[in-house]
This record gives C-alpha cells, structure tokens and sequence, in this order.
C-alpha cells in the first residue's frame, strides 16, 4: 500500500511539473513571431521597391497590402477553430511552415498575378499563427503576469519590423527585393526546429477533446455572457487592423511620394521603426499595473494623435517625430490588444473567438491599402488619408471604454 502510494506521490509531482519554463516559452514563441514580422515589414519596402521594377499604379500597390490581409483573414478564422479542436502547438507548427514555403517562394516571382497568389498564401500562415501564439501564451503563463508575457510577446514583432528595415536599407538597393525576400525566409525554419519540442497549453490539455461543432462555438461567442466582449473586440480589431496595414503598409512609399529617393525613405522608415520597442516595453510595464483597458484606449488614442499629426506634416523633422510616435503607441496598442483578446473566452473557444476577431480585422486590413491606393490616384493629400485612420482608430477607443471591460489578473475560465 506504501509503494501503491509513493508511486501516486511520483504521478503527482511529475504532473505538477512545467513542462517548459515562461521565459523559454516566450522565446520560442518570440522567436517565430518576429520573422513573421520580418515578412509583413519587408513587404512595405517591397511594396515601394516592385512598382518602380513592374511599374504599378497606386491601386495595383494597395492590393499588394490586400491580398495578404484576405489571406490573414482566412487563416485567422480557419486556423483559429482548428486550434480548439487539434491544440494551439500543432496549428502553431502548421502555420509556420505554411508561411515559410510561401515566403521563400515568393522570391521565385516574375508576375505580380503570381506573388499575389504566394502573399494569399503566406498571409493565410501569418493570420492563424498570431491569434492562436498569443492563445498559448496566455494559457500558459500565472494570470499575475500574463497580460506583461503576452506584451512581451508581441514586442517581438518589433524587432522583426527592425531586421526587416535593416534589411531594406542595406540590402534591397545593392542587392534588390527578391535576396530580401530570401533573407527573411530562411530563418523562419530554425523557428520550426524550435517549437518542435514546445508543449501545448496546458489548459488545453486539461480541457480534453471538444465536442462543441463549429456552430455551437459561434452561438456560444455570441451568447449573452460573451456578446458585448465579442462586440467590442470585433470594432476594436476592425478599426485597430484597417489603420495598421493602411499606414505603415504605405510609410515607405508615403516618404517617396513626399518627395524623398528610396535609399532616404527607407532610413527614415528604419529610424521610426526604432520607437516600437519602447512602446512594447513601457505597454507591458503598465498593463498589469493600470489594466487592460487602461492601456488599450490611451496607446490607441496617441496613434490616432499621431497620426493626425504625421498626416499634416511638412517638415523632415515632424515627419521624423510624429512617424516615430506613430510607431511607439500603434505597437503598445497591439500588445495591448492581444493580451486582451485571449482572456474575453473559455478555453473551448479562446482560439475560436480570437481567431474571428482577428479575421473581422483582417477585413479592416483588406481595405486599409486599398483605400489609400485608391485615394492616391485621385489626388487626396495625405492629410485627408491620415484623418480618416485617426478617426476609425478613434472609433475604436469609444468602443473599449464603453463596451470593455477589465480582465487585468483575472484566472481564465
């Protein structure tokens, strides 16, 4: 009976044990996450570089943007439902690799018909794998600390957004965009060998197989328990998705059209880019102490200011300082914003009810690009384009502080 009881002891404690430690685990789920900023980053300066190469008109350069966000919209819906179903480290995986192929492949195009396709493609891994890391993390992590880890997260983001700048810099002009392309490909399958060994979240596992269909999910997310946090995260990730691909999708060619050669424009880009991490940073410093919402609706209404203001400007040195708070609050808003979203569900439909957020965003990102394309070729300035994504950002604000509410330490149900 003894030994029947230590041997239950040993169960015990070897269950109780982390099968990872958090700062391995946002390392490794880092690591992915910043090529794949890499890839969203590189193509504003591809986007800048292809049309001179192909000679595009503005609206050709908007459904560039476009087309990855219709695929980020596919495969935050597909991707997202797929993980409540075979767990957040499989689709993790998947999307990975998807987005890698896709990326590599990419630089092999002659057409733009073709690298539309392959940007489809590769937005569909990118779309599923950022709603369902920021699921992993937050499901794993003590909820003292998880809205911080999840900022932490994203701040990778920003460091691929730097790779990618340096690489436009240094690369794109001696070299041209297809090596770039290659260059932010390649690395993205060390990140593959790393999450090999990554263990799925343990409130997945403790959930066991669902058993909901993917209508009883969408009911349950809409139920009255959830539908007024559905609403506001499908505003908030709209209005939040529409300006972030329709501003800094088009900073590079935005320093172009402002009359600057493309080797300035991408270093300005590069220098602006540069407040990003201080905005991750001091965003995760404050989201556990002054909440969620907090957070969210101030960075949001600094991008919305700043972008106003980057709109308007003349002068070098305003472009220079409003891009750069551009930078600092929109990054701190998004992780902000994947912090929240995780916690608004259950874990039968945390990855369901992220995922559709995100797609719903996504939506927002389709015409972002375009409408600024479009805008473009009919000769609206600038300040015209930049006061209506300061308005739709401002939407978004109203809608955290009317509909939000605060999940700051809160256990995950």
């Amino acid at each position: 009976m003894t030994a029947n009881y230590a041997a239950r002891g040993k169960q015990i404690v070897k269950k109780e044990q982390p099968g990872i430690s958090r700062n391995k685990l946002l390392v490794i789920s880092g690591t992915g996450w910043m090529f794949d900023a890499m890839d969203v980053g590189i193509l504003s300066f591809i986007i800048a570089a292809i049309a001179v190469e192909w000679q595009l008109s503005p609206t050709e350069m908007g459904w560039v943007g476009s087309v990855n966000s219709i695929g980020m919209a596919v495969g935050a819906l597909g991707f997202g439902m797929l993980a409540d179903r075979i767990g957040r480290k499989n689709v993790f995986m998947l999307t990975l690799i998807l987005f890698s192929l896709a990326s590599g492949l990419s630089a092999l195009t002659t057409t733009l018909t073709v690298f539309l396709a392959l940007r489809f493609v590769i937005g569909a891994g990118l779309g599923g794998e950022l709603p369902v890391a920021s699921t992993l993390v937050a499901e794993s992590v003590s909820a003292k600390e998880r809205g911080r880890v999840v900022v932490l997260l994203e701040s990778f983001w920003a460091a691929g957004w730097l790779i990618a700048a340096l690489i436009a810099y240094f690369i794109i002009p001696e070299y041209g965009w297809r090596i770039a392309l290659v260059l932010t490909a390649l690395p993205a399958f060390y990140a593959i060998y790393l999450r090999r060994n990554l263990p799925d979240s343990p409130k997945f596992e403790r959930a066991g197989k669902p058993k909901q269909s993917f209508g009883a999910k969408i009911k349950l997310i809409w139920s009255k328990p959830y539908a007024r946090k559905t609403t506001m995260l499908w505003i908030v990730w709209f209005t939040v998705v529409f300006s972030y691909y329709g501003m800094f999708l088009w900073l590079p060619s935005v320093m172009v059209m402002k009359g600057f050669d493309m080797i300035h424009s991408f270093k300005y880009v590069l220098i602006m880019t540069l407040a990003q991490l201080p905005g991750y940073f001091t965003a995760a410093w404050l989201i556990e102490k002054t909440g969620r919402k907090f957070v969210l609706s101030t960075y949001l209404l600094g991008t919305a200011i700043s972008a106003l203001t980057f709109g308007n400007a003349e002068s070098l040195s305003m472009l220079l300082l409003s891009g750069a708070f551009l930078s600092f609050f929109n990054l701190g808003a998004w992780g902000a914003l994947y912090a929240y979203s995780p916690e608004q569900y259950p874990t039968s439909v945390r990855g369901t009810g992220s995922g559709m957020a995100a797609a719903v965003g996504r939506i927002g990102g389709i015409f972002g690009p375009l409408l600024v394309g479009s805008l473009v070729a009919k000769g609206f300035g600038f300040g015209i384009i930049f006061g209506i994504f300061c308005g739709a950002i401002i939407i978004g604000v109203l809608a955290v502080i009317i509909l939000g509410t605060e999940t700051k330490q809160l256990e995950l149900e």
